[in-house]
């Protein structure tokens, strides 16, 4: 079952022009797949257009509703005035479209998700008091609240200690494998991403150059 399917889109920024060119592919339910690719080569652009948050593009794209989402990194997400619990909680609020109230599955839903993820016990702390890979932590299980599916990740690594690094992807591959949670990814990292990753899509100018199996993709499959 393919969770998101993209034909022919294409997308230009009134300052750069064919960010995207014809970019078709497929993510299947339950892997794990990393978008890798030189900066800008429209990484973060695809991701944007599956979430809707790119608007003005050709093409066709077929997604899931319920998407959790891990933005990158910002200086206003680190120093958010925020309790753990206010933080794993908003990312329901997208499921209370009839209300500005946390109805009490919400709150259930990110209690077990705190607990899944090992940080129930501090959920009182505040996040910009957390260390970075905390906060990722954190982050990661916002977008939990959001979905039972999928979740799309932007650089969740960047600019964390290596240890810590391998120590998210770890988790990532954990809700892949027990919690049957699809992952979409991209990453910088490539070494590490091909650790964990089931599936590679590599975008150059624009264009998808490889969608295939990590396997392939570390033979030097077939370009498209």
């Amino acid at each position: 079952m393919d969770l998101i399917q993209i034909k022919d889109l294409s997308f230009s920024y009134p300052a750069k022009k064919d960010t995207l060119k014809h970019v078709n592919l497929k993510v299947q339910k339950g892997t794990f797949t990393c978008i890798v690719g030189e900066n800008g080569s429209g990484k973060s652009t695809l991701i944007k257009c599956i979430l809707g948050l790119n608007k003005g593009y050709t093409g066709k794209i077929k997604a899931d509703r319920r998407i959790g989402y891990l933005p990158q990194k910002s200086h206003i997400q680190t120093n958010f005035p925020a309790t753990i619990e206010e933080v794993v909680l908003s990312g329901t609020i997208s499921n209370n479209v009839r209300s500005i109230f946390y109805k009490k599955e919400d709150k259930e839903k990110a209690k077990q998700v705190m607990e899944r993820l090992g940080i129930y016990d501090i959920r009182k702390k505040c996040f910009a008091d957390l260390s970075g890979g905390q906060q990722q932590r954190v982050l990661i299980a916002r977008a939990l609240c959001a979905t039972k599916d999928i979740i799309i990740l932007d650089e969740p690594t960047n600019g964390l200690d290596p240890t810590i690094a391998k120590q998210i992807y770890e988790l990532l591959d954990k809700l892949k494998t027990e919690d049957k949670i699809t992952i979409l990814m991209v990453s910088h990292d490539i070494e590490r991403a091909l650790s964990y990753a089931d599936t590679v899509i590599e975008l150059s100018n624009g264009e998808v150059t490889f969608e295939g199996t990590t396997k392939d993709y570390k033979k030097g499959g077939a370009k498209k």
